[in-house]
């Protein structure tokens, strides 16, 4: 059997003691030995000797069955921006519109963040200037793109395209990166 030290002993008599496995009385000082099992045998002054039972504790319910996605199957808020103008495909162009069903470039950037839970600034010069800037080859899915001197906004979308409330007339719609100057990118 292994000894403990005397710290550790105090401790576990203190232990027992607290949830009342054992009490203490006023008696007179004599010190007999007191086993508590799995930790050692202890001289308590006015406890008689004696073999301490430490209930077991209750025994707690399962936990329930949690899926955790894997990392893989996490979705940042730019992702998640990225489904939702999608979803907007061919929704008509509306100067000054901020959606759910009809836009203009920023009001679709605008009301795809807000889907995935991020408020932007409404205008695109707004929306060029905040977030944190992007270089063109490191884009990511759900980066918001600005052409035409910060004019314009779009997101990207992955695999060299955007998607984007174009102009009147042409509803939103993918288009390819390149198909306008780009002027920047901001990551939000």
């Amino acid at each position: 059997m292994a000894t403990l030290s005397s710290k550790a002993r105090r401790a576990a008599v203190a232990s027992a003691l607290t949830i009342g496995a054992i009490t203490a009385t006023a008696a007179p000082a004599f010190a007999e030995p007191v086993t508590v099992p799995g930790v050692g045998t202890f001289d308590i002054p006015g406890v008689p000797a004696q073999t301490i039972q430490i209930p077991a504790l209750p025994q707690l319910p399962p936990l329930p069955n949690v899926q955790v996605p894997a990392p893989d199957q996490i979705k940042t808020v730019g992702q998640k921006a990225v489904e939702a103008a999608a979803s907007k495909i061919g929704a008509p162009y509306v100067w000054g519109a901020a959606g759910p069903d009809a836009f203009d470039c920023s009001g679709l950037v605008q009301w795809a963040f807000k889907q995935a839970g991020l408020n932007l600034p409404r205008t695109s010069y707004d929306q060029a200037a905040a977030g944190t800037p992007v270089s063109a080859k490191d884009l990511q899915p759900g980066d918001v793109v600005s052409f035409y001197g910060g004019s314009h906004s779009g997101i990207y979308a992955g695999n060299g395209e955007i998607i984007h409330a174009a102009t009147s007339g042409t509803p939103v719609k993918r288009a390819p990166l390149g198909s306008m100057p780009m002027d920047g990118a901001r990551r939000y």
